[in-house]
């Protein structure tokens, strides 16, 4: 059976890792109904429904075959001017990084551009957004957790060089956890 995590290659002829990838979106911008990846089985899950008035404020998925510090695909914020439907494949342009602090644990999300929007071709780095964008999208982590009764620290949004870092670490991760049998979510 084919599962998005394990089974998409996150780079592409046009596409060179870390710069830009593909990315498996979860939860189209807009969205108050948030999805998760169900490891074992690969489909999508509805976790819950925000218990606010709040709204993703970009489209949100995953890196395929990477492995987030939290043995969670990494996450990735996908900027486009439409609202993406879940499970779709779509080709990613890295601008920067924000990390949240949950429970104490780093949680971080790339921030990324659809490669092939008009609206975002010129953006190659966090300083192309108006910064509303970003205080939007860190007002919109910590608004959801706080209603669930979480506290979460949310930094401030970093350049794409950061985020290169974190792509390649989340690589190698997942590529030693899957070479190790150590890999969460898979079917034994």
């Amino acid at each position: 059976m084919f599962h998005p995590w394990h089974d998409v290659i996150p780079s592409s002829d046009r596409l060179t890792l870390p710069y830009g990838f593909r990315a498996v979106i979860e939860i189209p911008k807009g969205s108050s109904n948030k999805y998760e990846l169900d490891k074992p089985t690969g489909m999508l899950r509805l976790d819950r429904v925000l218990s606010s008035a709040v709204y993703y404020p970009a489209n949100y998925g995953f890196i395929p075959q990477t492995l987030a510090e939290d043995d969670d695909p990494l996450d990735v914020l996908v900027f486009c001017t439409e609202q993406v439907p879940p499970m779709t494949l779509c080709d990613a342009r890295v601008v920067g990084l924000m990390t949240m602090v949950d429970d104490g644990q780093p949680d971080h999300k790339i921030v990324s551009v659809l490669v092939d929007d008009p609206d975002y071709a010129d953006f190659r780095d966090a300083h192309d957004f108006p910064k509303h964008t970003f205080k939007m999208l860190q007002r919109f982590f910590k608004d959801y957790k706080i209603l669930e009764g979480k506290e979460v620290a949310v930094d401030e949004i970093q350049p794409a060089e950061t985020a290169f870092r974190i792509i390649e670490d989340s690589l190698s991760r997942y590529s030693k956890a899957r070479r190790t049998g150590a890999m969460p979510g898979i079917r034994r």
